[in-house]
C-alpha cells in the first residue's frame, strides 16, 4: 500500500503527506514511518531532508545522487563517476574503507534563480 502511493508520487513527499494521500484505509502514521524507514533501508526508496524534514520518494534503482532546489524542491536525479571516485579517494586518504555514501547538493534551480 504505502510503496504503491509511493511509486505514483513524482515528487519527494512527507510522511505525514504520503498517510493523507492515502486516505481512510491508511495505516498508522507510526507505521508509515516504519515502512518508510524499511524502505529506505533495503534501498528501494530515497530521502533527502528538505527545509529540516525528512521527504520520500521512489527513485531509479541504480546508484545516484540528487541536486535539490532550496527555494521549490524540485529533485534531479545525477550520477557519475566524478561523485564516485571523490569518495573513494577521501575514504582511502583518511584511513576508512569506504562502504557507501550519500552525496546531495543543495542550491537553487534556474527557474528559481531568476
Amino acid at each position: 500500500m504505502i510503496e504503491a502511493a509511493l511509486s505514483g508520487v513524482a515528487e519527494f513527499v512527507s510522511a505525514q503527506q504520503l498517510h493523507a494521500l492515502l486516505g481512510a484505509d491508511a495505516p498508522s502514521l507510526a507505521t508509515v514511518y516504519r515502512t518508510l524507514q524499511s524502505l529506505e533501508r533495503s534501498g528501494q526508496i530515497d530521502t533527502v531532508n528538505r527545509n529540516g524534514e525528512a521527504v520520500y520518494r521512489a527513485c531509479a534503482p541504480t546508484h545516484h545522487h540528487h541536486l535539490v532546489c532550496t527555494v521549490c524542491s524540485t529533485t534531479i536525479e545525477v550520477a557519475g563517476d566524478e561523485v564516485e571516485r571523490w569518495a573513494s579517494q577521501t575514504a582511502t586518504e583518511h584511513g576508512f574503507a569506504l562502504q557507501t555514501h550519500v552525496a546531495d547538493i543543495y542550491g537553487t534551480c534556474v527557474a528559481c534563480s531568476t
